[in-house]
């Protein structure tokens, strides 16, 4: 069995210089791990623009070393949802999508990744809209974007309407603060585009204790993963695709985690249907 058309799985990022040796070859020039990676995976999403938009070389390089039914999400720059909040960004945004556009069917999502926001920052959702609202319709509707926040009682109908009336996806987030794979499940509305965007992210904190360096898995998180599993295959005919992205620090190693959600997968499909 294998992942469905539609499922989009990868990893956050592809370039962990711990990679070299148990997943890329040793002479393998850095360039070219993207091509490398992209035989074993249908997707990635790009974790180097949150610090600057890419030249269009950049973006020239992966659409030239990729086939063509590979995807790319990338997140936004960092000066549009941590530095100026949404708020007198249109240069950036513009900037970005015009790099970003070059991909052509190969771009897959825009992730606007905010952070948890404290109460000295942004106190509280209303605070949050007001900044929002007038941000969601400079989207572009030809492009697919998902938005991640980290603040979990946010969480909420009035968020939940606003993305849903611009198309906009929630990201499903696996992060100690934030819902499990069935509580997002269960939530009314939280299914806000007809894509579902997931990212397995972890405690970034906690597994830095344990270990820096990414090249295997340090975590066991075979119960979450069977979970996710279900939850997503249960999804799978409600979404018209899936992208989803295993971050290093979920359990030691995005491209061994990712392994594993394609085992699980076939373990959950394989199951008797309950008429």
């Amino acid at each position: 069995m294998s992942l469905p058309e539609q499922f989009y799985l990868g990893t956050s990022s592809w370039t962990a210089p711990s990679w070299r040796g148990p997943f890329y070859p040793e002479d393998l020039p850095g360039p070219e791990w993207i091509r490398h990676y992209a035989n074993h995976f249908r997707s990635v999403e790009v974790d180097a623009t949150w610090y600057r938009a890419p030249s269009a070389r950049t973006v020239d390089g992966w659409l030239e070393r990729t086939p063509d039914d590979f995807v790319f999400s990338a997140k936004a720059p960092q000066t549009i949802t941590h530095e100026k909040l949404m708020v007198d960004c249109v240069g950036e945004l513009e900037g970005f999508l015009t790099s970003m556009r070059r991909l052509g069917p190969k771009l897959g999502v825009i992730l606007l990744q905010f952070p948890y926001f404290r109460k000295d920052k942004i106190p509280h959702l209303p605070a949050f809209m007001e900044r929002l609202e007038p941000f969601l319709p400079l989207l572009p509707t030809d492009i697919r974007f998902a938005l991640e926040v980290r603040n979990k009682t946010w969480l909420q109908p009035p968020l939940f309407e606003a993305l849903r009336s611009h198309g906009v996806a929630l990201a499903w987030v696996d992060h100690p603060w934030m819902p499990t794979a069935r509580e997002y499940a269960r939530r009314r509305g939280a299914m806000t585009a007809d894509f579902l965007y997931v990212r397995w992210l972890g405690d970034r904190y906690g597994i830095e204790e344990i270990t820096k360096d990414w090249d295997r898995l340090v975590l066991d998180r075979v119960q979450e993963t069977e979970l996710w599993a279900e939850v997503l295959s249960e999804f799978n005919h409600r979404a018209n695709r899936i992208f989803a992205y295993y971050n290093n620090h979920y359990a030691g190693c995005g491209y061994q985690s990712a392994a594993l959600f394609e085992q699980a997968w076939d373990r959950v499909a394989a199951r008797p249907r309950v008429p």
